[in-house]
């Protein structure tokens, strides 16, 4: 910056910064993913350093078997908690948003229709 003409500097700061790409939303879900494992592979790391306090951990979970699993390097969720995501969640839900807007769509058309019977 420092060899640009002065008039140079102070036009290119009132551009200011340039927003951020958007991600789509496949980089999103990838992205998601990505960064949920580092963070998982950094939990399991902590949970088996020496300062770790396991005792009192454990003595404050519901389920100390299955905190011992995760450590060891088992999913983070069962098979049930990922159906219900998958139902919740899923592209099954999807279709049933895409619906319900479909319907509220229907219901404006037929509102823009009696207000034009009202007009004439």
């Amino acid at each position: 910056n420092w060899c640009l003409p002065p008039g140079r500097r102070v036009q290119s700061s009132k551009l200011g910064p340039t927003p951020p790409r958007l991600l789509s939303e496949e980089e999103y879900r990838l992205q998601g993913e990505v960064e949920t494992q580092k963070a998982l592979a950094e939990l399991r790391s902590v949970c088996r350093s020496p300062e770790f306090s396991a005792w009192s951990t454990v003595s404050r979970i519901q389920s100390p078997k299955r905190f011992a699993d995760f450590v060891a390097g088992a999913s983070h969720v069962t098979p049930n908690e990922v159906s219900a995501h998958e139902r919740e969640f899923g592209l099954a839900s999807l279709s049933i948003d895409e619906q319900l807007f479909e319907d509220d769509d229907d219901d404006d058309e037929e509102e823009e229709n009696i207000n034009y019977s009202y007009a004439g």
